[in-house]
């Protein structure tokens, strides 16, 4: 699959834990960031992601029109609600579009965790539902 990861600036650090303790199951996958959350990712864990530009410099809408391509299946974003800039990515958008394209979304750990375990035991695989294969 191919897995976008997203990080408001103070959930990067939740994010690399994250990938840490999935890195296993995460580097049998496709994965790709914004700028530096990828950069933090892959010094890290040593995952191979290919790193977009920088939520700021528009990695966001890199990401989104990779959706829109139908050429991501899976979305972690990490938010922040509460303290979130102006100039962090996006979220109304990406979030519309992966309701538009029926990806599979995470805003949160405990989400995250949730599709990370379904991806894991081949449950979100959901394209052969929408779509089986006859």
């Amino acid at each position: 699959m191919n897995i976008a990861l997203i990080a408001h600036e103070a959930k990067k650090e939740l994010m690399v834990q994250f990938c840490i303790a999935y890195c296993g199951i995460l580097s049998r996958h496709n994965l790709c960031a914004t700028g530096r959350t990828g950069k933090q990712i892959a010094d890290a864990t040593g995952l191979d992601i290919f790193q977009f530009l920088s939520g700021f410099q528009g990695g966001d809408q890199q990401i989104a029109a990779r959706i829109a391509c139908n050429e991501i299946d899976l979305l972690l974003f990490f938010r922040d609600p509460i303290t979130a800039k102006p100039g962090e990515p996006d979220e109304a958008g990406l979030l519309r579009l992966c309701d538009v394209h029926n990806i599979p979304v995470a805003t949160n750990i405990a989400t995250a965790e949730a599709l990370i375990h379904a991806l894991e035991h081949g449950d979100l695989d959901w394209r052969n539902i929408v779509n089986p294969k006859m």
